[in-house]
């Protein structure tokens, strides 16, 4: 197994040579991956330009050709994706380190983006004091500001190079160390906000006393993805999706959306899930005055200074009634949708700022509509908060992991 080590030889040549030699002094493998177009590569690599752009489904010669480097860049870091998979699957990652600018932080965190959870991912990037979340995703990276431009060696860079280089080391040799009191719990997600806190504190409780490690997931769109991501992986037995509040920002078009998939992995999977709905009386947006003028005469309410809500209203709740419905009923796996008929939030309660019957009756009618039969609907004259809905939450999952494994059993 060997670290990959992802640069553009042809401008950061030495600055990947650096980083590779002290990985090697430490006695780790090393696999130096060259993704440059603009000249010849200042080292030698293990896997050169030409295989990476042949992955990619490209020759190197036609990326020369189209003298389009924003092209070049993209070809290149879906050929490092790819070849970062397959050497994967064959067992021989166990790290990967890039180096770069804009081009090689695109370059190389593509590559990281493609493997899953746990494997050690560490970006040394002139991008990294800024916007990161799109070279991120969802996936544990760790981005580490150069200070510098990577240009060259100097009393600066020979610091951050070597920085990385441990921070490589050390998370290599200690990958894989989970204690052993939990690393033989099956593991369970779920979805919170701070408006359903109390329920889905209260399921973890119980989950967790039942013998489970629980994931809590904030649901601010990168925390659904970021589930969504883990179901996919394989590595989760059971969802509490409780909190769906990200679907209302996706239709009507608040800020925390997590895309037109969410909700998909676990039916996708077979994963026995429990799906409620939490928070979808509500769209978010940041300060009033960032709320779109489409959207004057709605109900809001100030959760802080920087964070809007506004309450759905009837119609849009009939839809994503509907979206839910359908999608627990493609679901592969045992599937159930509690319903709290007394409210959905901390705010949609009686006298509350979002109470609102109809707009609940109008999500909890399309619910009954659109459900396929074999999906338990669960309506219990509680609202989403109480602590008897926390526990029939739990029970419920439980019953359907019960289900599940016994009709695994050959």
């Amino acid at each position: 197994m060997a670290v990959l080590l992802i640069g553009t030889l042809d401008t950061k040549g030495e600055e990947v040579g650096f980083v590779r030699d002290q990985l090697r002094l430490a006695g780790v493998e090393v696999c130096v991956v060259d993704a440059g177009v603009l000249g010849p590569p200042l080292i030698s690599p293990d896997i050169p330009r030409e295989e990476v752009f042949r992955a990619a489904g490209t020759t190197f010669d036609a990326v020369l050709q189209a003298r389009d480097r924003g092209q070049a860049v993209e070809a290149a870091a879906r050929g490092a994706a790819r070849l970062a998979v397959e050497r994967f699957q064959q067992g021989l990652v166990e790290g990967v380190l890039g180096l770069g600018g804009s081009a090689g932080t695109t370059i190389a965190t593509a590559a990281m983006r493609a493997l899953p959870f746990g494997i050690p991912k560490l970006m040394v990037s002139t991008l990294a004091s800024g916007q990161v979340a799109p070279y991120v995703g969802v996936r544990d990276i760790a981005m580490l500001h150069s200070v510098v431009d990577l240009s060259g060696l100097n009393r600066i860079s020979r610091v951050v190079l070597t920085n990385a280089a441990q921070a490589m080391i050390g998370m290599v040799r200690a990958k894989g160390e989970a204690p052993p009191a939990m690393a033989d719990r099956p593991l369970i997600t779920a979805t919170m906000f701070g408006v359903t806190t109390p329920c889905v504190e209260a399921a973890r409780r119980g989950m967790e006393a039942a013998g489970y490690e629980v994931l809590v997931f904030h649901a601010t769109g990168t925390g659904g993805r970021t589930m969504e991501s883990f179901i996919r992986d394989g590595l989760v037995t059971g969802v509490l999706d409780l909190t769906t509040t990200e679907l209302a920002d996706e239709l009507v078009g608040g800020i925390l959306s997590a895309g037109r998939d969410r909700l998909t992995a676990a039916g996708l999977q077979g994963v026995p899930q429990v799906i409620s709905l939490g928070a979808l009386d509500m769209v978010n947006f940041g300060p009033p005055d960032t709320v779109p003028e489409q959207f004057r005469g709605r109900r809001f309410y100030q959760h802080n200074p920087n964070v809007t809500l506004m309450r759905t209203t009837p119609d849009e709740n009939d839809q994503l009634g509907k979206e839910i419905a359908h999608k627990a009923s493609a679901a592969r796996g045992p599937t159930a949708v509690l319903v709290p008929r007394r409210g959905v939030s901390a705010i949609d309660v009686e006298g509350g700022p979002f109470w609102w019957p109809e707009a609940d009756a109008a999500l909890f009618d399309s619910l009954r509509l659109w459900m396929s039969p074999h999906v338990e609907l669960i309506e219990v004259d509680r609202h989403i908060n109480d602590p008897e809905f926390a526990a029939l939450a739990v029970d419920t999952l439980r019953r359907l992991m019960s289900r599940a494994a016994t009709a695994a059993r050959p």
